[in-house]
């Protein structure tokens, strides 16, 4: 038997209703596997904030360390501004931790429509790998003159050869174990400093994996060609921004932003890595148990892959297709009338 100690952060919204069936998946698959599970949960929330003047303690990072991955429901709150919640935790269990790569896999399954005509299942099979910790939402800027005409503010964007080479790395990686295929997401026409440093360090890590092919594509037009042709693509590397903002339009492509999954991993395993699903916390729907958890299952399966798991971690994806492919049960954001506990009801079976 292999046990795992899992930190369990439900947080605001329909979060709270889509982490209890990502438990149950994996205990479940943990007793076909070897595999057991200890978990601890932690409060921290838009409501913590509210109640205490904070989204986490301040020795929150330190109470993560010794686990050995994170699993998080959604955050956010009408209450709270959303760079509040954000900045309050995700942010800093996301660089606390470097986990400086943010993986999003894409797919259209079997039984779930994209609304994309040309999208069809098994061919439109992607993943984006985002730079998670500097580039755009750097830390760097301020406000000045703030209440007269001239006020300003000023966001830096950094980008450092270190912290670009190391995803690219990973992406590149990531490509070579899959098709072989590697789009680089850039602006280096209108983005004269940072874009263009990008673009040089992509090159370098090409040279250095032959057997990738490899292209780029500028912003605005890959935004249009996932649209057009997704089934193109098979790893997308992008900087912070260009990677948030893809990442979601592909789980529009998948058709549904309530199945898609994603990882904050840090690759070197020094520290614990973050599993979430990407559909917010949903608060018009919050408390009427209708909330579809795939994508929280979806993450906990990213989340056997990273501890070794591999076996355990297709099970779950296996199970999750055969529910789209071979039944009706829908939680009513794919069109049906399913509830969480039946869908995830329907998934344990199958599995």
């Amino acid at each position: 038997m292999t046990n795992h100690h899992i930190a369990l952060i439900p947080g605001d919204g329909i979060g709270t209703e889509v982490l209890p069936p990502a438990r149950q998946v994996l205990e479940a698959v943990g007793e076909r596997h070897g595999i057991t599970f200890a978990f601890t949960a932690y409060d921290w929330s838009c409501a913590r904030h509210l109640r205490e003047g904070a989204m986490m303690p301040d020795d929150g990072l330190d109470l993560l360390r010794d686990k050995d991955a994170i699993l998080l429901g959604a955050v956010g709150h009408p209450g709270v501004p959303d760079h509040v919640s954000l900045w309050g935790l995700l942010i800093p269990i996301r660089r606390g931790f470097r986990q400086y790569v943010n993986l999003r896999p894409i797919r259209v399954f079997e039984g779930l429509d994209s609304p994309l005509r040309s999208a069809a299942a098994g061919d439109v099979d992607l993943v984006v790998v985002r730079e998670n910790v500097e580039g755009e939402y750097s830390e760097i800027g301020g406000r000045l003159n703030r209440g007269f005409p001239e006020e300003m503010a000023v966001q830096e964007a950094v980008f450092t050869r270190a912290g670009v080479t190391r995803v690219l790395e990973y992406a590149f990686a990531l490509a070579g174990r899959r098709q072989g295929r590697l789009t680089s997401a850039t602006k280096s026409n209108g983005i004269v400093h940072t874009l263009p440093f990008w673009d040089e360090l992509v090159a370098e890590r090409g040279a250095a994996h032959p057997e990738v092919t490899w292209d780029q594509e500028h912003i605005d037009a890959l935004a249009a060609k996932f649209v057009l042709d997704p089934a193109r693509f098979d790893v997308v590397v992008a900087s912070n921004l260009f990677g948030d903002i893809l990442s979601d339009l592909a789980a529009a492509v998948a058709g549904a932003i309530g199945i898609a999954p994603s990882a904050n991993l840090n690759p070197e395993r020094e520290f614990p890595s973050l599993f979430e699903p990407v559909h917010g916390s949903a608060p018009d729907i919050a408390g009427r148990g209708i909330a579809n958890p795939m994508g929280a299952i979806w993450s906990a399966a990213l989340m056997l892959g990273h501890l070794g798991h591999p076996g355990a971690a297709a099970a779950v994806t296996d199970a999750l297709s055969s529910v789209l492919a071979t039944t009706d049960v829908r939680t009513p954001d794919l069109g049906g009338t399913a509830t969480t506990a039946e869908f995830t009801d329907k998934v344990l079976e199958l599995l």
